[in-house]
């Protein structure tokens, strides 16, 4: 008989195997890392700390008796990423498929716990084949009752979910609750029914990958906020990431050391283009704009008509949403608002100061788009500015038309600092339109309707399609040249780094969702 440390011993030796060196290489043979390769990849190098990893499942039905192994499923602990504490739970393939039963949920809630009331993030590496179908009902309640803690850390602590394998069900809702979503290409998936159910039901012919692969997610549905080629990359992206975010919603935004230099960006002067209905691709603006290779672009692949991210600004973390002319001209529609919507209310709850770069000729007309509820989904954009109490600055580089130029952080719903470059059109629409209904009368009474029409574009032009009435009015703050910004951007910060405001008392907004 084992002596009580040898004993011990053999426990932490079993609780290390998983499922068992056979499960382990199957793993690999998929591509995919082991629960504890992707921790030790993840985490600073020696800083897990274990919790659980003796916990066993209570089932008995269907032989699940003579099935105990350590650790049931999920590798649960606590370490620190780039020195900052943060909690964690990596699901185990290896063991009875990663499936959630009782004791597994157990497990997942006490580390959300933990991380609630000590105020720090909580990352998530999914990789499981859902409910444990042995169990019954008691592994759906282990589902709710994940849920039920996703929904009360949101916007208190920062939640981060990594999908490295399957995610089908019930299970995609945890993730769906929290912040970003990483998938990896080919090796993950998510959907709430599968390929068979879908054939049965709909009678559709599709496959894993196509109905909720990484691809599907990261560009059709949204649910994806980052896609990347292998598991490696995913997690170091995550650790990338983690520089941006505070702690929890207690803390500023990080902030890097930073020596300031000249701050003057020539290369702004010649980027946007001399014909103002000619594209011109706003990341070029932006990496002008933030320090060296600080971008990190989130939702890369989805409603490319609007570009949001992170980026940092003399070293202070910044969130960035910009209208991208070079997609759809940079229309709002129904999917770039809800992009747009919900990166800025993740900045809004964990203080992270808001840039937004304008050049939006309105919201994009049709049947498709009044079918889709573009008034709805316009009004999520509007609300989440409207609500948030961060620093936010507005530039606008060219177009800000009609009620787009409301909803893109105007002065009229909260921006603190309002800029506009001197190509700013700031009008309720374009020139052309404008003339045609103003003037319809001359245009139709003249001998040349195309010189006339083009005469009154111009009159329209020359007295709207600039930002100096706007700055007339102090809807804008100042017109600057564009090489100008980074270093007024700066300095704007700067100033508005200790800003107090708070929402009226209420228990929470009704907003349209």
């Amino acid at each position: 008989m084992l002596d009580p440390r040898e004993k011990l011993a053999q426990k932490r030796v079993d609780s290390l195997q998983g499922g068992g060196a056979k499960r382990i290489e199957a793993q690999h043979a998929k591509g995919k890392l082991t629960a504890r390769e992707r921790i030790d990849l993840l985490l600073d190098k020696g800083s897990f700390q274990e919790i659980g990893n003796m916990v066993v499942h209570r089932s008995h039905d269907f032989g699940m008796d003579k099935q105990r192994l350590l650790g049931d499923g999920v590798v649960t602990g606590y370490g620190k990423i780039h020195g900052k504490l943060v909690y964690i739970f990596s699901q185990d393939f290896t063991v009875f498929g990663g499936s959630l039963s009782e004791t597994h949920a157990e497990k997942i809630c006490k580390i959300m716990d933990l991380a609630l009331e000590n105020g720090a993030p909580v990352i998530g590496l999914n990789d499981s084949g859902g409910a444990r179908i042995q169990e019954g009902v008691v592994s759906l309640g282990g589902y709710a009752d994940i849920f039920y803690r996703n929904t009360r850390s949101s916007g208190v602590v920062p939640q981060i979910s990594a999908i490295l394998g399957p995610c089908a069900g019930g299970a995609v809702y945890s993730p769906a609750l929290t912040d970003f979503i990483f998938m990896v290409e080919k090796t993950s998936y998510m959907f709430v029914t599968g390929p068979n159910v879908v054939k049965t039901v709909t009678n559709e012919d599709v496959s894993a990958e196509d109905l909720g692969g990484a691809s599907v997610h990261g560009s059709k549905s949204g649910v994806a906020h980052f896609t990347v080629p292998n598991e490696v990359l995913c997690l170091t992206q995550i650790r990338d990431l983690m520089q941006y975010v505070p702690q929890n919603c207690e803390e500023k935004a990080p902030m890097l050391p930073y020596t300031a230099n000249s701050e003057i960006r020539e290369k702004l002067k010649d980027i946007i283009p001399a014909n103002p209905n000619q594209p011109y691709d706003i990341k070029e603006v932006i990496e002008e704009i933030v320090d060296t290779d600080s971008f990190m672009e989130v939702h890369k692949d989805f409603a490319e008509n609007i570009v949001v991210g992170f980026g940092r600004l003399a070293g202070r973390s910044i969130g960035i949403v910009a209208n991208q002319p070079s997609h759809l001209a940079g229309v709002l529609d129904v999917h770039s608002s809800q992009k747009g919507a919900r990166f800025v209310r993740f900045c809004d709850a964990f203080n992270i100061p808001l840039l937004v770069l304008e050049d939006v000729p309105g919201f994009l007309p049709g049947t498709d788009q009044e079918w889709n509820a573009i008034i709805t989904n316009g009004a999520k954009l509007l609300y989440a500015f409207s609500e948030a109490t961060v620093p936010r600055i507005t530039v606008i580089t060219r177009k800000a038309y009609g009620g787009a130029y409301d909803v893109m952080n105007s002065k009229h719903i909260g921006a603190d600092m309002n800029f506009a470059w001197p190509t700013a059109e700031i009008a309720v629409m374009g020139a052309k339109g404008a003339a045609e209904i103003i003037f319809k009368k001359d245009i139709d009474a003249a001998n040349d309707r195309d010189a006339a029409w083009k005469e009154k574009e111009k009159e329209y032009s020359d007295i709207f399609a600039n930002p100096y009435r706007a700055a007339e009015r102090g809807f804008v703050d100042e017109v600057i040249f564009p090489e100008e910004t980074r270093e007024k951007l700066i300095r704007a910060f700067e100033m508005l780094q200790n800003k107090v405001a708070n929402n009226p008392r209420k228990k929470h907004g009704n907003m349209p969702l």
